[in-house]
């Protein structure tokens, strides 16, 4: 019997990722429930020919250096600003991701998150818990329309257009903020490409969905925000560091804007206890993805693109192609 591949999982995934896996791989799995520390990972990085990883994980060159064997580092993620991209290309390391497959998820949380801000579905939950339901008023939590609202999408790749395409049953206007022209969106939806600046003032509601980048890192912030409608809101299920937390803090404590979503966050998994105190505000623990179909399909293609490389094969999704072309 041939010699299996050694392989590290960072944190126990859907179980049909082994089963993938466990008839070639002798599989390190750090199951505990809790993000692995950076010195189990960097022990344990050490002899692995392939990692399974998720965001919380930095691999960077120390991690990169110590995986002497490494050949493939596997994001249980469609992101990848966790790993040293360059630095894993330039030492013959294949990155692979599972894009595409979050795409609805993620979609429908982002009109789960705007739909219960504006709505006060979270402020409502907490009164019929904490004091009991008193009857109907005329001015009990009134919130926000949707209806012929002005929809502003940061990001119009997979995951932005399918949230666009999700308001037309409310008649929406669109804009979108993107480098690149979407026809389809804007067939489909009557969607307009927009300058940041005409977005944010423009928009009623704008929808976070571009990847953590040296360019996108703080794109909301104080300048920014002050720009929005005091009756506008703001959701993100992107990434948290697009969003300066303190000035979105201030904006949401002084006004500036109506209120927010996230399900991500600047410092995760630390979440800010200012947001916490404030009412205009709905939080979710990172739960873009989290469907048992979606979370399985990750753990599928992570799994899938992993073994790929390993026998010498094309994985389903490559971050950095150029080093299967050198192999």
């Amino acid at each position: 019997m041939s010699k299996k591949f050694k392989v590290l999982i960072t944190r126990e995934i859907p179980s049909n990722a082994f089963e993938i896996l466990s008839k070639k791989c002798e599989l390190e799995i750090f199951n505990k429930n809790e993000p692995i520390s950076r010195s189990a990972l960097k022990d344990l990085i050490r002899d692995k020919d392939g990692v399974i990883c998720l965001l919380s994980e930095e691999i960077d060159k120390e991690i990169v250096d110590l995986g002497k064997n490494l050949r493939v580092i596997s994001s249980y993620a469609v992101g990848y600003n966790n790993i040293d991209v360059e630095y894993a290309t330039k030492k013959g390391i294949a990155v692979t991701n599972t894009p595409g497959i979050l795409t609805d998820a993620t979609a429908d949380l982002a009109w789960a998150l705007l739909l219960g801000i504006v709505r006060r579905i979270a402020e409502g939950d907490r009164m019929i818990r904490s004091t009991g339901f008193k009857g109907w008023g005329p001015l009990l939590l009134l919130g926000g329309d949707l209806y012929g609202k002005t929809l502003g999408i940061i990001g119009a790749g997979r995951i932005g257009a399918a949230v666009a395409k999700r308001s037309i049953g409310w008649n929406m206007k669109i804009l979108y903020f993107d480098r690149n022209i979407n026809s389809e969106l804007e067939r489909e939806c009557n969607a307009k490409q927009a300058d940041l600046d005409t977005l944010v003032s423009e928009s009623d509601f704008v929808s976070l969905h571009l990847p953590l980048s040296e360019e996108t890192h703080h794109l909301f912030n104080r300048k920014t925000l002050r720009q929005m409608k005091s009756s506008a809101f703001l959701v993100n299920t992107a990434r948290g560091a697009i969003v300066e937390e303190k000035a979105l803090i201030q904006a949401l404590r002084e006004k500036w804007i109506a209120g927010a979503g996230l399900d991500v966050y600047e410092f995760e998994p630390e979440v800010s206890e200012e947001l916490l105190k404030l009412e205009n505000v709905l939080l979710l623990p990172h739960i873009g993805s989290a469907t048992k179909f979606t979370r399985e399909e990750m753990a599928r293609i992570a799994a899938e693109n992993l073994l790929a490389v390993l026998e010498g094969n094309q994985p389903i999704a490559v971050v950095n192609p150029e080093v299967l072309e050198k192999s």
